[in-house]
């Protein structure tokens, strides 16, 4: 039960000519009385919420940043006409922040027998579930003085997917792929590893690629021709420990990594190879494994929508030895952590004769911008304190990626706007190296 605005608002006009004229309650007996009679009345003519049928359809599923449309239908199986304003209440994470009233509250109308549908927008702000939580019925009768409220559980759930924002650069990248697998009308031979065919020698090619038991058996002298290595192993490795909740800019490091680790699938799975996926802190947060190419992406968005870093040290050996079991044979193992000297040194880098004796390791990092600029910062005192520790820190992860590459690891350190490019260079530059 609700009392409208209506009903306060005769109440409180019928109480002014009794306080001026007759101020006794009597007087306002005589005036609220009929009032509560009308309030009776027109609840009792108000249609029932309980009797009501509420179902949902819509999206399940969009990604961060674009709008949801989830639909919920009302029935009305009684014999009175639905007058009524419904709250479609979701998690604050659901809309942008002050649309929720407006985007949540409808008015409705529904004759006796009949159905209605109501269409709620959400726009979440963060990545992973959204689930509904309850429909709430406000059904007024005619006079508008009381109304019937009741609510419902109608479940639903919203996931919210990884935005995926670095697919600007896939076309580029997938153009390099194609001229490094000689699809592409180039002067130079194709770079790999693996036989692909003889040909005819021709002015400017490598004399060491001459096959020469062939010329013996051919008029011309034949050379070998090779594409990149295809059918090749790929484990991503996304590090969701406590250095992954810093934000860098207006995101967490760990939805930077997760960006640059859909670009590298997507790209990888078109040159041939396959890839898996671990999350990992103190133990596996998610494992995707043995996907077709057509399955991996999808696979991949779907398990990183309800990653979330956890607060606690990355159990570096945990990790390690979870790498090992997931990639029995020679693998390329792309591990998307932090850069800082403490977890690497302490955790990680005592591991790694474990990793690269049987993998190639690539390691990829979010650098900070605002370190940059603080290297740049001049004038007074405190300025030149904030130049030195930027370049403080510059010179440290320097250091830390130095002592990397020394055991054989290639190393990515940029920017969160370019980690997802530069990731995908390194492996096409490993890729014609032949070095997976």
């Amino acid at each position: 039960m609700a009392l409208t605005g209506r009903a306060a608002l005769l109440a409180a006009l019928g109480s002014i000519p009794v306080g001026l004229l007759e101020p006794s309650w009597t007087g306002m007996l005589a005036v609220n009385g009929p009032l509560a009679v009308a309030c009776a009345l027109d609840y009792a003519l108000a249609a029932p919420v309980r009797t009501l049928r509420l179902d949902r359809s819509g999206d399940t599923s969009v990604r961060l940043g674009e709008p949801a449309d989830v639909h919920l239908t009302v029935t009305n199986p009684g014999t009175r006409r639905l007058r009524a304003r419904v709250r479609d209440a979701w998690p604050p994470s659901a809309w942008l922040p002050g649309t929720e009233p407006a985007a949540s509250r409808h008015d409705l109308v529904v004759p006796a027998g009949e159905r209605r549908r109501l269409t709620t927008r959400l726009l979440p702000t963060r990545r992973g579930d959204r689930h509904a939580d309850r429909v709430t019925i406000r059904s007024y009768g005619p006079l508008g003085l009381l109304a019937r409220q009741g609510a419902h559980t109608v479940p639903w759930t919203v996931r919210v997917l990884p935005p995926f924002t670095s697919r600007k650069h896939l076309p580029s990248r997938l153009a390099r792929l194609r001229e490094l697998d000689g699809r592409t009308s180039l002067l130079t031979r194709g770079e790999g590893t693996e036989f692909d065919s003889l040909r005819d020698y021709v002015p400017g090619d490598d004399t060491r690629s001459i096959d020469w038991r062939a010329t013996a058996r051919r008029p011309a002298v034949a050379v070998r021709t090779w594409r990149p290595e295809r059918d090749r192993h790929i484990l991503i490795c996304l590090d969701t420990g406590r250095t992954s909740a810093g934000r860098v800019g207006d995101a967490p490091r760990l939805d930077s990594a997760m960006d640059a680790a859909l670009l590298l699938a997507a790209l990888a799975t078109r040159a041939g190879d396959r890839v898996d996926l671990l999350a990992h802190d103190r133990r596996p947060r998610a494992l995707v494994q043995a996907r077709s190419a057509a399955d991996t992406l999808p696979a991949f968005v779907n398990a990183m929508a309800t990653l979330e870093p956890e607060l606690v040290e990355t159990d570096s050996r945990a990790l390690v030895s979870t790498i090992l079991r997931s990639a029995p044979r020679r693998s390329l193992v792309v591990l998307l952590t932090s850069l800082d000297a403490a977890p690497i040194e302490e955790g990680l880098l005592p591991l790694l004769p474990r990793l690269t004796q049987r993998h190639t390791v690539l390691l990829a990092s979010v650098a900070d911008p605002h370190v940059a600029e603080m290297t740049r910062s001049r004038g007074d005192a405190a300025a030149i304190y904030e130049a030195a520790a930027g370049t403080q820190s510059q010179a440290q992860r320097r250091r830390t990626a130095e002592q990397l590459s020394r055991h054989g690891v290639h190393v990515v350190d940029t920017t969160p706007d370019t980690l997802a490019p530069a990731l995908a260079d390194a492996y096409l530059a490993l890729k014609s190296a032949g070095r997976l």
